[in-house]
């Protein structure tokens, strides 16, 4: 009896996976964690406008959902100064950047990223065949200047750039990244990953034509709008590139009630206004208890707030090791220097109140164990 044939690239990746999420960490610990701070989740939720969307959405999910995503397309293109054909709905960044990738990425091609930038893209990349170029961070955010010269180095075909950036926080301006643009190697596409542009300073998106052919950009419902869990994303894009897409994406991945609630959500600018007021709160409270515990909690542009613990990268790993026993749940960057950091999301009262109460105890421990 045989097993199933893989193919030879897919046999020879690790089969490890980007993040280990709070379920699984609660499961081994048997304890559910006292407070969820590390998946940059909207713990505020979503509006109840799209609340009462979905629920009425789902009476119908026996029925597929509109797989041109007609009615979600033209609320966007509204908010966006976009044509309904240059968006392209799916299901969430994640879903989206792998459907860019297949696009775009025949095994051998050169694809550009930092190194310490978002895993899931990676991911993509090797499981298509492609070859990743990384470069360094710098001064704590992505080199947007090396990164389009190391796509001209190798011929790439895509380069990845989030902006805000996750895990550090930090952010370009949009008058940046406009003034790079002409450094695009030809036939290169720059993959602008904006997930947490709501939370950004004004003047840190772009203004790029739609249809300007060295773009595309990734936005989601996940953040701001508290939609995590209903897997909304969307990009814009030139429309040569966006009717690619139909002829890989998954037509039918979109859901009625995700649909309609994220219609919903984009009108409600009350409560994003409202969520916005309390994210902003909330990481302020965070940096202050870094503070109170000697931390230096770095600018942040998005809905979490990255700390320097002050020193490497085991230390910061034992701080969060600490902290996860004590029952609050952080993540932190995967490579160093950038690795020295934990990251905490903006969370409720309560949850920051575990914060407080057990970090000056984690910090303690860690120091045990590893002497500074």
């Amino acid at each position: 009896m045989t097993g199933p044939r893989l193919t030879p690239l897919a046999a020879s990746l690790p089969s490890d996976v980007p993040f280990v999420g709070p379920e699984l960490q609660e499961r081994e610990m048997g304890r559910p964690f006292a407070a969820r701070l590390g998946a940059n989740e909207n713990v505020f939720g979503p509006s109840p406008r799209a609340i009462a969307a979905m629920q009425e959405a789902l009476p119908e999910i026996w029925k597929y959902a509109d797989s041109s995503n007609h009615d979600l397309r033209a609320a966007l293109a509204d908010a966006m100064g976009a044509a309904p054909d240059q968006i392209v709905i799916g299901s969430g960044i994640d879903g989206l950047l792998g459907t860019l990738v297949r696009l775009l990425v025949a095994e051998g091609d050169a694809v550009v990223t930092s190194d310490g930038a978002y895993p899931t893209f990676n991911y993509h990349v090797t499981g298509f065949g492609g070859t990743l170029h990384k470069v360094p961070f710098r001064d704590d955010r992505e080199d947007l200047e090396a990164l389009l010269t190391r796509a001209a180095e190798t011929d790439a075909k895509l380069v990845y750039l989030s902006n805000p950036d996750n895990p550090m926080g930090s952010w370009h301006t949009g008058a940046a990244i406009e003034a790079a643009l002409d450094r695009v190697p030809e036939g290169c596409v720059l993959c602008l990953d904006e997930a947490y542009i709501e939370f950004a300073p004004e003047g840190t998106a772009p203004r790029i034509d739609p249809e300007d052919p060295r773009v595309i950009r990734f936005r989601t419902f996940s953040k701001a709008y508290g939609l995590a869990g209903a897997r909304v994303g969307y990009g814009t894009g030139a429309r040569a590139l966006i009717r690619a897409f139909d002829k890989v994406r998954d037509h039918f991945g979109m859901n009625r009630p995700a649909q309609a609630g994220a219609c919903a959500a984009l009108a409600d600018t009350d409560w994003m206004t409202d969520v916005l007021s309390r994210v902003a709160g909330a990481k302020e409270r965070i940096a202050e208890i870094a503070r109170a515990n000697d931390l230096t909690p770095l600018p942040s542009a998005t809905n979490f707030v990255t700390i320097d613990c002050g020193a490497d990268g085991d230390f910061a790993r034992r701080v969060l090791t600490e902290l996860v026993q004590r029952g609050v749940f952080v993540r932190m960057p995967f490579r160093p220097p950038q690795d020295r950091c934990i990251r905490i999301s903006a969370g409720q009262p309560r949850e920051l109140d575990e914060l407080e109460l057990h970090l000056p105890d984690a910090l303690a421990a860690a120091r045990r164990a590893s002497p500074l």
